[in-house]
């Protein structure tokens, strides 16, 4: 006995292939905006950095759904990987100040409801941007691999490769000669 179902003809089933890289998409989409959010809200900057690193993780995986692996790598070497330790290294290796218990004052009362009402007019504008081109598919050229990336990074992208390897080198070696002077 089969059970009737009322779906288009052309909508994929939620438990097909294209129905699972469908959630697996706005997962990734989710993972972007709750780290801006992290980012974005945390009072101690430990946990802003964090949430940083988690929107630029999310941020790589859709670029890898953007058909382009290589820049997803780059992503997560560069922005994940050196940018993300150099703003903790930076935190660490700064003075704490005291936190001024008069932020709320300095700003107007206008200040929170005039960003919420800018951020929703840009969030509206670009939902109905979204809903009203027409987009275009274009066909996948060559492997997307994790093979052919690796062999791609370390071949014809080595410079690059190792260009990302000495800027987290100086990075580390600038942690270590701020460490080593200590805290004025």
């Amino acid at each position: 006995m089969q059970a009737l179902v009322c779906q288009p003809a052309d909508a994929p089933a939620l438990f097909s292939a294209e129905g699972m890289v469908g959630i697996v998409f706005l997962l990734t989409v989710a993972l972007v905006v709750a780290g801006a959010a992290i980012a974005v809200s945390a009072r101690r900057l430990v946990r802003a950095v964090s949430g940083l690193a988690i929107c630029f993780t999310g941020l790589a995986g859709v670029y890898y759904f953007l058909l382009s692996p290589f820049l997803a790598m780059m992503q997560m070497l560069i922005y994940v990987g050196a940018v993300s330790i150099l703003i903790a290294f930076g935190i660490m290796m700064a003075t704490p100040e005291e936190q001024q218990t008069a932020d709320r004052k300095q700003r107007g009362l206008l200040a929170g409801p005039l960003a919420f009402s800018v951020a929703a007019l840009i969030f509206a504008a670009l939902t109905v941007l979204g809903l009203k081109t027409e987009w275009q598919v274009f066909p996948r050229q060559g492997s997307f691999d994790i093979k052919a990336v690796g062999l791609s990074l370390l071949t014809s992208h080595g410079f690059v490769f190792e260009l990302i390897s000495i800027v987290l080198l100086l990075a580390i070696i600038g942690a270590l000669v701020l460490a080593q002077r200590g805290r004025n």
